[in-house]
């Protein structure tokens, strides 16, 4: 469904069908738990509906099976919560293309044991990190102890500790990286600061829990600090330095990698004349040269860029320590790399148009491949 609605597809005939099987006599559960997701792709006032929904769902059954190709391959269950497509390592993208099978089993703090399970080949921590899962990863932590099934990112406090301000700590001092000390600020001494003295030097300001840059700003001044407390009613943020890193040709590129059993790989680098760069808001479909900026950097990513980064990912791996996560990073003019978030739950897809994006298919299916491959190896292995 998410494929179809990035599509810009026609979802009414889906909508409609999974609507008849939801009011038929014998509800199909996993009917309302698609038409949830539905609704959560839809944003505003059904989002809420379709969170609800899946609450429902939830009451009901906890466990939810997509077959991709198939179905014969690796049985992978995936521990995760609810919410949107984004609260989770999205497992579903990563396994596009193969014959495995993912259980989605959710689980919550009133989850109290992981007995009885449906039947696997190896298990996934897929939840991720924000001030919503922070109990539901320590109860994890304790509910795994023992777990007899291989298990990759078998690491809820290390997921747990994924915060920016978190992160920015445990690689303040890594080789070959360049990390923005982050500190989490109370709205009271943001309104303070704003009371007391003048923007010493420009820094950003995030509102906890967001992404994609909702409440996102670069604050140079007192009136852009007044302009960010009078629009958003964020009770605390994350503030750090900007640093600008915008590239000789005016652009700042950011790039997302995947590290994989501590191997990097491509997943997009979006190009942008303004400093908050993503890749929707990037307009890379219409502009040729940053697309063909973007697929030089996948086509030489692991001779070149990953080459000149070996001991920056040597870091990441050593520091973080998880089988599979993801960053948004960019190359400071020093040659250091400069991260901005990492996360388990980063979207990494291959949902782009083939015929405007010919290059990125090729290095997603490498990554997909290593993924799949990472998992069967830890099922073999741990198994053994």
């Amino acid at each position: 469904m998410v494929r179809q609605a990035y599509a810009g597809a026609d979802l009414s005939g889906l909508s409609r069908d999974l609507v008849a099987r939801v009011q038929a006599p014998a509800v199909d559960v996993g009917a309302l738990m698609d038409l949830a997701t539905l609704l959560m792709l839809q944003g505003g006032d059904l989002a809420a509906e379709g969170a609800l929904m899946q609450r429902h769902a939830l009451a009901m059954q906890k466990s939810y099976v997509i077959s991709h190709g198939s179905g014969l391959g690796l049985r992978i269950l995936a521990f995760v919560t609810a919410g949107d497509f984004m609260a989770n390592t999205p497992l579903d993208f990563l396994l596009h293309g193969s014959d495995a099978v993912l259980i989605l089993h959710f689980v919550d703090c009133e989850t109290q044991s992981l007995a009885n399970l449906p039947a696997h080949d190896v298990a996934f921590m897929a939840i991720g990190e924000s001030p919503a899962t922070a109990a539901l990863l320590d109860h994890m932590h304790r509910l795994l102890q023992g777990f007899a099934t291989p298990i990759c990112n078998n690491a809820p406090q290390i997921i747990a500790a994924l915060s920016r301000e978190a992160v920015a700590q445990r690689l303040a001092d890594a080789p070959g990286l360049c990390v923005p000390a982050t500190q989490t600020l109370p709205r009271a001494d943001l309104v303070a600061a704003l009371m007391t003295a003048p923007v010493a030097a420009p820094y950003i300001l995030r509102p906890i829990g967001t992404h994609a840059g909702i409440g996102m700003a670069l604050i140079a001044s007192s009136a852009d600090l007044a302009a960010w407390l009078r629009n958003h009613a964020a009770t605390q943020a994350y503030a750090a330095p900007f640093i600008d890193y915008r590239g000789s040709n005016g652009l700042y590129a950011k790039q997302r990698i995947v590290l994989i059993k501590g191997k990097p790989y491509p997943s997009h680098m979006a190009l942008s004349p303004h400093w908050m760069v993503h890749y929707l808001n990037a307009d890379m479909a219409n502009h040729a040269t940053r697309r063909a900026a973007e697929a030089a950097w996948m086509a030489d990513f692991h001779h070149d860029f990953a080459h000149r980064h070996v001991q920056a990912f040597a870091s990441l791996y050593d520091r973080i320590g998880l089988d599979y996560f993801g960053i948004d990073c960019a190359e400071m003019p020093d040659g250091r790399l400069l991260v901005f978030e990492v996360d388990v739950a980063m979207i990494v897809h291959d949902m782009d148009p083939a015929e405007v994006f010919p290059y990125k298919h090729p290095a997603m299916r490498q990554l997909f491949t290593a993924f799949l491959t990472a998992l069967e190896d830890t099922a073999k292995n741990l198994a053994g």
